[in-house]
């Protein structure tokens, strides 16, 4: 579906979040705004709940443009998989996911980021996927969710969620092909020289 109103894609991020988990979905939405006949089709970027250095995993470091304090209205709101087991007690971080979530066009995670949209009570009975090693205990933690597996990513109306690290960008160009073409995406796919799963 073509859209001439650009979108804002926030990508949740924290500490020990697995890198590829955001930043593949983050170059999938730059090439697709560069790409775009469209000047202005995707504003993407980075959140997290303060606006100081976030310490992914491997020490990787990355400034997000936003905390929860200040930041624009979000069309599509994205979590990242990782470590999550911090950011899934922190009762300030699932209250605004579940918000946030409420007012967006799309949300969806890549790995284990499904676990903070069902603890903040955003997924509860809906397909989902996430990284093979993390089923077992999906399925244990949320047993109303209908866990897929061997999926790259399973979509569900607004929620959509994938398996993980790559498989974020699959789903994020899947979420290119939906929110404007089915074209864009494939020359998004090609500019990345990326083997894109259609799943």
């Amino acid at each position: 579906m073509e859209s001439s109103v650009a979108m804002n894609i926030a990508i949740y991020v924290y500490d020990e979040a697995e890198v590829l988990d955001f930043s593949g979905p983050f170059e999938v939405f730059s090439t697709a705004n560069r790409l775009a006949e469209s000047a202005d089709l995707f504003h993407v970027w980075l959140i997290a709940e303060k606006r100081q250095v976030v310490k992914a995993r491997g020490d990787y470091r990355v400034l997000p443009h936003y905390d929860f304090a200040n930041h624009p209205d979000i069309d599509v709101l994205l979590i990242a998989g990782g470590d999550h087991r911090n950011e899934i007690s922190k009762t300030a971080v699932l209250e605004w996911i579940q918000k946030q979530a409420a007012q967006a066009r799309l949300v969806a995670s890549v790995c284990t980021g499904v676990f903070l949209l069902a603890e903040a009570g955003v997924l509860k009975t809906q397909s989902v996927t996430t990284h093979w090693e993390d089923i077992p205990d999906l399925r244990r933690l949320y047993p109303e969710l209908q866990v897929c597996e061997n999926r790259r990513w399973v979509d569900e109306g607004r929620f959509v969620t994938s398996a993980g690290i790559s498989a974020g960008i699959d789903m994020s160009l899947h979420l290119v092909s939906r929110l404007h073409s089915l074209s864009l995406a494939e020359k998004t796919a090609r500019q990345m020289e990326f083997d894109w799963t259609k799943d």
